[in-house]
């Protein structure tokens, strides 16, 4: 691969329909770190790639492509290999036709493709090699020297490693390749009168299990995709009922479409369902739920009539716990129709409506901030926000969820600073009416589509989860388990539960090393203690600032005025830019491990620092 030139401009187009595009703000964050220019297709780019065919929207993706000076063009899609590779044909023939590659007089130098290692293996073979492709199994080191950046500018946060990471990856290979984790037995939780009821909680779940001193709850995010509306419900409900039989997962989360999300109860039509299960009414809702006895079920929030749809989902399935986004999961991410401002008025009803059924709450907030490029402590000040705005609703039962590895490079011991200083801060809010419960999990885009390796990052990654919170013998009290094949493919029930089985055992295994002193005990490390305690000061100073300076700041309005104002940067937002420009004029990039805003010489700003700069410039 040829270095790039010192002129280069990247332009990158995330999926149309893919949700889980964050690998697109990711790669475009490695290649700003070094010193290139990154412009992302925002909505209608993304619209008009994936409907290329018509002249209009070509002309939109040529002019977006000459107005940018673009000269390496990149695309992400990870949904069906063989649309992929449809779709790109059409962009590359286009593109050729119309002369826009340098050879031909253009300005596009080079063309990236990123996708289930099926598409990346097609287009890599029909286009010769031409198309750099990346399968997503790549270090940042390896990325950007496959696009071509000289070594020399490659910063050193990313060219350094993690000991701690190294040492757990070690533990992983000897947790997989003994093979002992294929013995790991289900566990029986039932032993308490509501078990598998509709009276069933998921508190009562969690209690139960600390008394009998079982492991942590496992939580699966589970749903087939098929384009064929009956056959994926009738697949799910299959699904449901081998998971159901095995007993190795406690809470099934719906894997529902978009347009379950966003058009239910409506006529579909012939609109694009997006991925996931679709489900359209009360009767397809109670079917699984009788589908699934004895697990507890969950599912997402609606992203239109919020608070009706949270009813139906009480009446139906008994939902195990509400998840809520706040800011997103509307206009600024593609998700929903609403404002953001409307948004947040539509949840904070639905927080009304939580508050009185007693179910728990889980802010789906953090990690959103962090895919659009946040900073750590925005991450950590975000879910803080919502669990101060959740008690002072009533909402009595509130579930941290921390998303681990996102961005998929981060530290280990940063992602350690980062879930202690939020759990920290929610339990300093705990009171007899308000219990919080920690649910960590692994990043969307962390496994690789190797599955002897992607074993292996399981395996690490729940003795992560481990020692967030090392001396309570109860924590972590529930983990979203990410199947080790979601880099390929959806999970199967059968690797849903090997998935489970693997973090079981790592866990056990794990605990047993720390005891024994053959892995470190990360509760009294003290540079895992530093980062804490930095995140832990810094985000104390930016909600003192919040109490002090915004009227009613935990409502909507104050909510919507904290992020307007940029006291939580995203600078990777892909939509209603103009509307958020104090929120996305801050630059972040990794240093150390971390993600931190930088100035310009890339020094560190922390938001003590960026907030007195703010009042200094009006």
């Amino acid at each position: 691969m040829e270095n790039l030139l010192p002129n280069d401009v990247f332009g990158l187009i995330r999926p149309n329909v893919d949700a889980h595009s964050l690998g697109v703000s990711t790669f475009g964050k490695l290649i700003q770190d070094c010193g290139y220019k990154v412009v992302i297709g925002d909505a209608g780019i993304a619209r008009a790639v994936a409907l290329i065919r018509d002249a209009n929207n070509f002309s939109l993706l040529k002019s977006w492509i000459e107005k940018n000076r673009i000269t390496r063009l990149g695309f992400s899609y990870r949904l069906d290999p063989d649309d992929a590779r449809l779709n790109f044909g059409k962009v590359f023939h286009l593109l050729k036709e119309s002369n826009a590659f340098e050879e031909n007089g253009g300005s596009i130098r080079s063309l990236y493709f990123a996708g289930l290692p099926k598409a990346c293996q097609m287009i890599h073979n029909e286009y010769d090699g031409r198309v750099t492709v990346f399968i997503g199994d790549e270090t940042p080191e390896e990325t950007l020297l496959k696009v071509g950046v000289p070594t020399s500018k490659i910063p050193n946060s990313v060219l350094q490693g993690s000991q701690y990471d190294n040492s757990r990856m070690d533990f992983a290979r000897r947790v997989i390749n003994t093979d002992s984790w294929r013995t790991i037995k289900p566990f029986d939780r039932s032993g308490y009168p509501e078990f598998g009821k509709k009276n069933d909680t998921v508190v009562k779940r969690i209690m139960h299990s600390r008394k009998k001193g079982l492991p942590p709850l496992m939580r699966v995010h589970v749903g087939p995709y098929n384009p064929n509306y009956v056959e994926a419900r009738k697949q799910f409900q299959d699904w449901l009922g081998r998971l159901s039989k095995s007993g190795f997962l406690d809470i099934v989360s719906i894997g529902s479409s978009q347009l379950s999300q966003s058009h239910f109860g409506r006529e579909w039509g012939y609109l694009p369902n997006g991925g996931g299960v679709p489900i359209n009414s009360e009767k397809d809702l109670i079917d699984i739920w009788n589908a699934s006895r004895p697990m507890l079920v969950r599912t997402y929030a609606g992203t239109r009539n919020i608070p009706d749809l949270a009813q139906i989902y009480e009446r139906t399935i008994n939902i195990a716990w509400h998840a809520l986004s706040f800011w997103w999961f509307c206009e600024i991410d593609g998700r929903g129709p609403h404002s953001v401002k409307y948004n947040l008025e539509e949840h904070f009803k639905t927080l009304d409506y939580i508050a009185t059924t007693e179910k728990p709450f889980e802010p789906n907030i953090p990690h959103h901030f962090a895919f659009r490029g946040a900073d750590d402590y925005t991450y950590v000040l975000s879910g803080y926000l919502a669990a101060i705005a959740a008690k002072k609703r009533g909402v009595k039962n509130f579930i941290i969820q921390a998303m681990l590895n996102t961005p998929k490079f981060t530290w280990g011991i940063q992602d350690l600073a980062k879930a202690r200083a939020l759990l920290f801060l929610c339990k300093e809010l705990e009171e007899d009416n308000f219990n919080v419960f920690l649910q960590p999990r692994a990043g969307l885009d962390y496994f690789s589509p190797d599955f002897d390796k992607a074993r292996m990052q399981l395996a690490a990654v729940s003795a992560l989860m481990d020692d967030i919170d090392p001396l309570n013998v109860f924590s972590p009290d529930i983990i979203h388990v990410v199947s080790y094949s979601e880099a390929v493919h959806l999970a199967t029930p059968k690797i849903i539960d090997e998935s489970i089985q693997i973090t079981l055992a790592a866990i056990r295994d794990y605990r047993l090393a720390r005891k024994l002193g053959k892995v470190e005990d990360m509760a009294s490390n003290i540079e895992v203690k530093e980062r804490t305690q930095d995140i832990l000061e810094q985000v104390r100073f930016t909600v003192d600032f919040i109490d002090k300076n915004y009227h009613d700041p935990y409502s909507p309005q104050g909510l919507y005025d904290i992020f307007r104002d940029g006291l939580m940067p995203v600078p990777y937002l892909w939509e209603r830019r103009d509307e958020f420009s104090n929120a996305v004029k801050w630059k972040t990039g990794f240093e150390n491990g971390g993600v931190f805003v930088l100035d310009e010489d890339n020094n560190v700003i922390k938001p003590s620092q960026r907030i007195q700069l703010d009042r200094l410039n009006g």
